[in-house]
């Protein structure tokens, strides 16, 4: 949920509380965008070090030039954080006292209309957070079959208008751009009457965009092997944005504490204060959960 360099990030004091880091402490920000929360943790360290993962190289270029004033201290490396264990292990550093992933969109990414994330801006059916990756939004849209589209955007997006809207989709192909698409699926559905706050494309596209990224598949992969990178005490933070993302973590979380293997540090999910959702609306959907390793 990052901006440019001057972004805000989210639940930012909550997240270093939770952290609870200390000065000469080893830390990873697994999904490290703009490199907002890496530029708190850094300021907070002396001895230590920290490395700042992402898939997206736009996002690591950003978080060079946001963080190069700490020379030695960042370490930035290009991956998944599925594979944080590999990325860790090359890393050279010592097991982690810290890790933060924080699942949200950056704001350039919206942005940028050529990444095709946004239905506000015209740009190519992209959506892909790895532009080497294969699959785009576009190979989605025009060779899934109908029911299958159907399914992707229910589950994903849980839209419950998702057959009619991929009955439209089907009958409009090709489509080729985010505005043709977010057309089609306002068209297909029906009109509401008074104020409601999401653009009607809004989850289909968030649907789109998690299937391309692989982004739940992505989520249980990294919650798999991120207990192997901390140190015993070591706290994992994760902020997350969708529901389907925070019942993975809570129950992961919850898994982890009857196994005997962390404390939950969250109780009850952290979310943003109204304060926080004055000064940056895209903060709302937020949820924070932490925990701490126990040693073995």
């Amino acid at each position: 949920m990052n901006g440019s360099m001057g972004h805000i990030p989210v639940l930012l004091q909550e997240t270093l509380e939770f952290l609870d880091i200390r000065p000469d402490g080893v830390y990873i920000d697994a999904t490290v965008g703009g490199g907002g929360h890496a530029e708190a943790i850094l300021r907070k360290l002396e001895g230590g070090r920290l490395l700042g993962i992402d898939r997206d190289p736009e996002a690591l270029a950003r978080a060079s030039a946001r963080l190069q004033a700490f020379g030695e201290k960042v370490v930035l490396q290009r991956g998944n954080f599925a594979e944080i264990d590999a990325l860790h292990a090359a890393s050279g550093l010592p097991p982690a006292h810290g890790m933060l992933a924080d699942l949200g969109m950056s704001s350039w990414q919206l942005e940028d209309a050529s990444r095709g994330f946004s239905f506000e801006r015209s740009g190519p059916l992209d959506m892909r957070m790895d532009p080497d990756s294969s699959l785009t939004a576009a190979d989605l849209v025009n060779r899934s079959r109908e029911r299958d589209l159907a399914d992707l955007i229910f589950r994903l997006g849980e839209e419950r208008h998702s057959r009619r809207i991929a009955r439209a989709i089907v009958k409009a192909r090709p489509i080729q751009t985010t505005t043709s698409l977010a057309l089609v699926v306002m068209r297909a559905i029906p009109s509401r009457t008074g104020l409601h706050q999401l653009h009607p494309a809004t989850r289909t596209f968030m649907a789109l965009r998690m299937a391309v990224n692989q982004e739940l598949e992505n989520l249980e992969k990294f919650l798999s092997r991120a207990l192997s990178v901390l140190a015993p005490s070591g706290r994992l933070v994760i902020l997350s944005f969708h529901s389907l993302e925070d019942r993975i973590v809570k129950q992961t979380f919850y898994g982890w504490r009857r196994e005997g293997r962390t404390e939950l540090l969250t109780r009850k999910v952290v979310r943003p204060t109204e304060a926080e959702v004055r000064s940056n609306p895209r903060s709302r959907s937020a949820r924070l959960r932490a925990v701490e390793k126990l040693a073995a």
